[in-house]
């Protein structure tokens, strides 16, 4: 690794005021600050000594991710298997499909291994796109306004996948993440001065632009031609029975976005931000007591023609 250092200290300034490739400095620190701790501190007063910097908060925030991640990419898998073989389906088509023949991982739901790589066909994909399109963003601004790339789009380039449907187009991802950097972020000036959440801004952009592929009963099974309704979904539909039980809900076992279907998993990542003091219970309670309330409040009022009303706050 000394040799890496001294590597990147030599070549430091060509990157720097003056140098040929002064232009390119903000991608020569960003990817400098990536594998090792910045450099550069306050030596004045007054400010605050602290061993959490940005960097390693946002790692924590992406450890925090693993366990909806590992959830994403096996939920995805088992609901197309499962869906596979309600239809009787033998063989899933295009890239995919050889990919599953090549490691020999097979079809089927009750198989980890084989709900996994299955899922994993369909969240990489849309990972890497997202990583390559806000990324490009976040490079453009970042040289043009020779400011730093921020370790934030770690964060944002996870967040996003596993809130989209498992068979949203892939140019749909572009122009959904484009939209949540440039609108979302980098239009307030960047990291710390954005009031939107680029992921959630880009989501609600395909929303509303894309409905049909973001919304409905037909996007959240990795398989063409089936159609299965999210459990509020179901219960917003007074014709509709529940189909799935609560203990299904807590585990994440049911259609939905890849990533936002197991509450478990994303217990787990709320521990972990809590515990290293990134991110604060006051927030996550007064959230979810918020939605409690409200949730009581409809039930309270009631309605006859719009079943949301009746929808409990366990859902």
């Amino acid at each position: 690794m000394k040799f890496l250092r001294k590597f990147i200290d030599n070549q430091s300034k060509h990157f720097k005021d003056g140098g040929k490739l002064s232009r390119f400095n903000p991608l020569f620190e960003a990817l400098d600050n990536f594998i090792y701790t910045p450099s550069t501190v306050t030596h004045g007063a007054p400010h605050v000594r602290d061993a959490l910097d940005l960097k390693r908060m946002m790692i924590w925030v992406v450890i925090a991710l693993v366990p909806t991640v590992i959830m994403a990419l096996y939920n995805t898998g088992l609901q197309a298997n499962l869906a596979l073989v309600q239809t009787g389906g033998t063989e899933v088509s295009g890239w995919r499909g050889s990919v599953i023949t090549f490691l020999g991982t097979g079809l089927n739901p009750n198989d980890i291994l084989s709900n996994i790589v299955h899922g994993a066909l369909y969240f990489l994909p849309i990972y890497l796109i997202t990583i390559a399109a806000g990324g490009f963003w976040e490079v453009l601004f970042g040289t043009i306004r020779k400011h730093a790339i921020s370790e934030g789009f770690l964060v944002t380039s996870l967040l996003f996948p596993l809130i989209l449907p498992p068979n949203l187009p892939w140019w749909q991802v572009v122009l959904g993440i484009s939209f949540g950097v440039v609108i979302g972020k980098e239009i307030f000036g960047g990291v710390g001065m954005n009031v939107l959440n680029p992921a959630l801004t880009g989501r609600a952009f395909l929303y509303f632009a894309y409905p049909a592929e973001i919304s409905g009963d037909a996007v959240w099974v990795a398989v063409d031609g089936v159609s299965r309704a999210t459990p509020l979904a179901e219960l917003a539909d007074p014709v509709l029975e529940l189909s799935v039980s609560l203990n299904d809900a807590l585990l994440g076992l049911i259609p939905g976005s890849m990533g936002e279907t197991s509450i478990i998993a994303c217990l787990i990542g709320a521990v972990i931000l809590i515990v290293t003091k990134v991110g604060s219970w006051r927030t996550m309670f007064g959230s979810v007591l918020g939605m409690v309330v409200v949730s009581l409040l409809f039930n309270l009022i009631g309605s006859d023609t719009n079943s949301m009303f009746q929808v409990t706050p366990v859902w």
